[in-house]
């Protein structure tokens, strides 16, 4: 940021001044120095590339998502025959047998939060280009980056079934593909919040007034 578009967003922001946050240790010391002096990582006065990667990974996550719902998250092998079930083909079972809380849980934090995030991220980057409600889009940040890690509650599951519940040729779990696909997913949408820079938002704010002005 030049500090001759400094508004009143960022006259008084430490990129203005020259001053970088290192992301390894949290010291603040000048860019010019290149290396953080404590811990001897690189300085920028935004992430490198932040809005490239964090889109990147999104539309990975997006390309995923369409398997991870589409395939069997689980398989389920017993005396009687096999089983598999998808995750809304889960909710739908829970919720028929009469397990309404577990059918809630599952698909708020498997089929809601994973849309909602991705819904997010995209009008994160809009943000960053526009500037518009920076406050707001900060918040959204905050709740993105917050809400992400719930979205594995379904991977769990399946790991924690696969690893206790196996009766030799009685009863055995195996995890479907299904899984594979949504833990990308959700690792792919943490990695997208963890690239996104939030600073970009205000940057495109000051940006955007100044124009206006």
């Amino acid at each position: 940021m030049n500090a001759d578009s400094s508004t009143a967003y960022d006259r008084d922001s430490a990129a203005s001044k020259g001053l970088a946050l290192c992301h390894s240790c949290n010291r603040v010391d000048r860019v010019e120095s290149h290396h953080c002096p404590r811990c001897g990582a690189s300085l920028h006065l935004r992430k490198p590339d932040s809005l490239e990667r964090t889109i990147a990974y999104a539309a990975a996550a997006v390309i995923l998502y369409i398997p991870a719902n589409l395939l069997p998250v689980l398989r389920l092998e017993a005396v009687t025959g096999a089983h598999q079930n998808t995750i809304v083909g889960g909710v739908i079972e829970f919720w028929q047998s009469g397990d309404y809380p577990v059918a809630a849980i599952i698909f708020v934090a498997s089929v809601m939060i994973p849309i909602l995030k991705l819904f997010a991220i995209a009008a994160l980057c809009v943000s960053a280009r526009t500037g518009r409600f920076p406050r707001a889009m900060t918040r959204l940040y905050r709740i993105t980056e917050f809400i992400g890690r719930w979205s594995m509650v379904d991977v769990f599951v399946v790991a924690i079934l696969v690893a206790v519940v196996q009766l030799g040729g009685v009863l055995s779990i195996h995890p479907g593909p299904g899984a594979i696909s949504f833990a990308a997913v959700v690792v792919l949408t943490i990695f997208a919040a963890g690239s996104f820079d939030p600073r970009l938002i205000w940057d495109a704010a000051a940006r955007h007034e100044t124009r206006a002005s």
